[in-house]
């Protein structure tokens, strides 16, 4: 992999890091959703400092180039990750589903305590 791929790798990697980071330190996601961003920027940046481990695996698992593995490991995060923002959004769906139900319980006692 010739050496400008390479630190372009790094350097996105890096960038990709730092942005999550600020995204973090701001509050407008919470760690455990930041997880599995970290982990690919740390996954991004470990290609670009050795790419051979990633041929060997590629090969291992029956892929004929590297690139053909990264496109094919790339797809199945962002389904994994398509998959867990679904599973968030169903269960924010519940828990706005139970406060509905809970103001409705309220403001039906406070009408009733109102009218005695």
């Amino acid at each position: 992999m010739p050496i400008k791929l390479r630190l372009g790798i790094i350097v996105a990697a890096i960038i990709l890091l730092l942005i999550i980071l600020v995204i973090l330190r701001k509050g407008r996601m919470p760690v455990k959703y930041s997880l599995i961003w970290i982990l690919s920027s740390l996954i991004i940046f470990l290609l670009g400092l050795v790419p051979e481990l990633f041929g060997l695996i590629s090969h291992l698992i029956g892929f004929i180039t590297i690139s053909n593995m990264i496109t094919g490991v790339f797809i199945f995060v962002l389904l994994m990750i398509c998959i867990l923002l679904t599973v968030m959004i169903s269960g924010q769906k519940k828990k706005a589903t139970l406060l509905i139900q809970e103001m409705s319980m309220l403001k039906e006692r406070i009408n009733k305590l109102e009218n005695k």
